[in-house]
């Protein structure tokens, strides 16, 4: 009862850490981006603020080229004609009533000198400010277009820069937290695979010692090694799970005995309405190989394969190999797969089975990918035909 109490506080407190833990994620997460926006919305109220003034000023500069165009005598030119030679960073095309052009300020001479550049050049400044009236009087009303300045073309990029740095610094983010779930995904299986197999430890010691009684009492020798064989198998259960979350030690192994082996087991285990059929070469291929994770993976895929064909069908296990790679294929009967679900069915916590956790091909795909540097696939399937599963190893280099 103590235990039982303690156990279940210990969880209370890890969920209340956990959720602190992610309290405090979402609320750098959100803070972050809240400043990230006042930032953009600083950068894009700074550039309408600009374009404003740019505006006011080539008002002003319109206003001054009118009263210039009007006056009749020399006296307070002065200050018009600075304000005129103030302008010397925005590009203008003061245009007639006629749609000529008049003249061209702050424009490139190469662009300036050319009638054809020059008129795609006013096209162009047209999209990007409304004109300014000039009324010369007598019905003369010229246009002012004027463009954006240097620095307010390089500016007008700015919130589009700020826009990629939120969308990587969300993406960052993403990838960070997604880690870190899967982290701690990781974390806690494998602290339930090393408690389990602790707790399975235990009443195996005892079944040990009960085979040995029981020969003794001079029971039938089929049954006990029978008995054994399951015996062996809850130690290599044990001896997985408790390896889980630790790397694993690989060692050159006969991928075909241990093939053949996980094999016979199985077959002797499943159903009489399976048939079973093994297709291996009579060689030794080596292969680096941690032997309880390999046989894991086998059954795994096995008793996928059972399943989906409802416990009767055909299975084949067969072995090919060249000079480089070893290829172990598992075809079945079942119901199969359409191609959308080839990598779907390998993420963790995909199943089609109303029990089931979705973790067996889950596990075989990092067994073989992560552990041993092989690959696991959906080689072809087709639906109410059957799937063959391909898992591509390399093999051990003999020096001659």
């Amino acid at each position: 009862m103590k235990t039982l109490i303690f156990k279940r506080t210990k969880s209370i407190a890890y969920m209340r850490f956990s959720d602190k833990r992610n309290f405090r994620r979402w609320f750098i997460i959100l803070t972050s981006l809240i400043l990230i926006s006042l930032i953009v919305w600083n950068a894009v109220a700074f550039f309408q603020r600009i374009k404003e003034e740019e505006r006011r000023k080539m008002n002003i500069w319109a206003s001054a080229q009118v009263y210039l165009d009007q006056v009749d005598t020399d006296t307070g030119l002065d200050l018009y004609l600075a304000i005129i030679n103030s302008n010397s960073s925005i590009p203008t095309i003061l245009v007639d009533e006629n749609g000529n052009i008049v003249d061209a300020m702050n424009i490139e001479d190469e662009v300036r000198n050319d009638p054809e550049l020059l008129q795609d050049f006013l096209k162009e400044i047209k999209s990007e400010n409304q004109p300014i009236d000039m009324d010369l009087g007598e019905g003369r009303i010229n246009r002012v277009y004027y463009g954006n300045s240097p620095m307010l073309n390089k500016l007008k990029y700015y919130p589009a820069a700020l826009m990629f740095i939120i969308i990587l610094f969300i993406a960052v983010i993403y990838f960070f937290y997604k880690t870190t779930k899967t982290s701690e995904q990781n974390k806690l299986w494998a602290g339930m695979a090393k408690e389990t197999a602790h707790q399975i430890g235990t009443p195996l010691s005892s079944l040990i010692g009960w085979t040995e009684i029981l020969k003794e009492e001079k029971v039938n020798p089929t049954y006990l090694t029978e008995i054994e064989k399951d015996v062996d198998r809850l130690q290599t259960i044990t001896e997985r799970f408790s390896k889980i979350g630790s790397a694993p030690t690989l060692q050159p192994v006969d991928i075909v005995e241990k093939t053949k082996d996980s094999f016979d087991y199985l077959k002797a285990r499943s159903s009489k309405l399976i048939t079973f059929n093994l297709d291996l070469p009579r060689v030794t291929i080596l292969v680096n190989l941690n032997p309880q994770l390999y046989s894991w993976t086998i059954e795994n895929l096995v008793r996928n394969a059972i399943d989906a064909m409802k416990g009767k069908g055909e299975l084949e296990i067969s072995l090919k190999h060249d000079t480089r790679h070893v290829y172990i294929f598992i075809k079945d009967t079942g119901k199969g797969l359409p191609k959308s679900k080839y990598k779907q069915i390998f993420e963790p916590g995909y199943t089609t089975k109303k029990r089931g956790w979705g973790l067996g091909l889950s596990l075989a795909k990092r067994i073989i990918e992560k552990y041993h540097q092989g690959r696991i696939r959906v080689l072809k399937s087709e639906l109410n035909k059957g799937t063959t599963f391909e898992i591509i190893l390399r093999k051990v280099r003999t020096v001659a």
